[in-house]
């Protein structure tokens, strides 16, 4: 059993920046792909960002694209996500994800496929 816990969210004003980040427990952390995704309330959860268990692949929305990058650091059992220009649309609660993999470069976008989950952080970008 994975236990994962985000932390690094709060509140910013638009343009400024975070580092979110998310610490597992619990297995063999480099054994996951991870994911971060979020939701604003009353909108479906939404997919962020993803990185191989190796860190060689990694994938972003559209939405975040050029403004957020992921990022793990196995010896310490860590993903991070940093996010730069903040907007009051990506206000929403963060929650990262851990997807067990065979092979060591691929990553998922579906949420349907990661296995575990943390309890999230919100993130509020004020305007």
């Amino acid at each position: 059993q994975v236990q994962l816990v985000e932390s690094g969210g709060g509140l910013v004003q638009a343009g400024g920046s975070l580092r979110l980040s998310c610490a597992a427990s619990g297995g063999i952390f480099s054994d996951y792909a991870m994911g971060w995704f979020r939701q604003a309330p009353g909108k479906p959860r939404e997919f962020i960002a993803t990185i191989s268990r190796s860190a060689v692949s990694t994938v972003y929305a559209d939405s975040v694209k050029g403004r957020c990058s992921i990022s793990r650091d196995n010896a310490k059992n860590t993903v991070y996500l940093q996010m730069n220009s903040l907007k009051p649309e990506d206000t929403a609660v963060y929650y990262c994800a851990a997807d067990h993999q065979i092979n060591t470069i691929t990553v998922t976008v579906d949420p349907r496929n990661y296995d575990y989950w943390g309890q999230g952080t919100q993130v509020t970008v004020s305007s």
